[in-house]
């Protein structure tokens, strides 16, 4: 389980499993704990899967965006001693792990995105969220999923503290804004590495033309559609995520 996390450094990360490395990044108002069920099937299943856990609110100011995160995982695969790692990002998770990609091609064997930003993102809408307004982060929270009662009381809580801390928000607007800088459009072409899509067909954070958008740009993608299933699919449609995942990976002999 994700919540038995090693503190290493200014590294904490749950990691199980041995063989192919697989590597998987959260989102923005993400936890480890979104991908419970991927993490327990491939540690299970003959893989090394890791997930470290972003330093989004721990950063310096000027240093919390895409650039930065990127260069936090490099050093975290650095430190872990791995090589041709599969990444798994989904939202900001999976814009890290292209930016990543751009720059150390040579250090991933696969990448697989779901939800992600890096084209395109809706998450804030037309506003910005709004300190101690509840209900605006309960109606943002249940806009992620298809079903709403996924989004529960907890998780809401969760997030509801994160924006109310003046600090976390200012970074949390740092790194929404670092994303639609750093768009990824004319690199996409130029990242010829195996690339599996996974998409909520009614995902309205990253709407399924941004998948389209996504497959038609990158030169080696597979595109995957679940459906009944918002922005993060490996929560909820986890037994499908994986099985889809699992598939793909066997069909690319990874």
């Amino acid at each position: 389980m994700t919540k038995n996390l090693t503190k290493e450094g200014k590294f904490t990360y749950a990691e199980a499993g041995e063989g192919q490395p697989i590597v998987i990044l959260h989102g923005l108002m993400g936890a480890l704990s979104n991908f419970d069920d991927t993490f327990n099937h491939f540690s299970k299943n003959g893989y090394k899967v890791l997930i470290p856990e972003l330093p989004l609110y721990k950063l310096p100011l000027l240093k919390t965006n895409v650039k930065n995160l990127a260069k936090f995982l490099n050093d975290f695969i650095e430190y872990k001693q791995l090589k041709k790692v599969v990444l798994v990002g989904n939202s900001l998770g999976g814009h890290i792990a292209l930016y990543f990609t751009k720059h150390f091609p040579e250090k991933v064997k696969a990448l697989v995105l779901t939800g992600s930003s890096g084209l395109y993102e809706n998450s804030m809408g037309d506003s910005y969220p709004k300190r101690g307004d509840r209900n605006y982060v309960t109606q943002k929270a249940r806009d992620v999923f298809y079903d709403p009662a996924i989004a529960t009381e907890e998780l809401i809580d969760d997030i509801y503290v994160v924006i109310n801390d003046r600090s976390s928000l200012i970074r949390t607007l740092s790194i929404a804004k670092s994303a639609i800088r750093h768009n990824m459009a004319k690199d996409l072409p130029k990242i010829n590495l195996p690339t599996c899509l996974i998409w909520g067909k009614q995902d309205k954070v990253t709407p399924p033309e941004v998948a389209e958008d996504f497959h038609r740009l990158l030169p080696d993608s597979d595109l995957f559609w679940i459906d009944k299933c918002g922005h993060a699919a490996m929560m909820e449609r986890p037994e499908e995520f994986n099985t889809v995942l699992e598939k793909w990976l066997s069909s690319r002999n990874i």
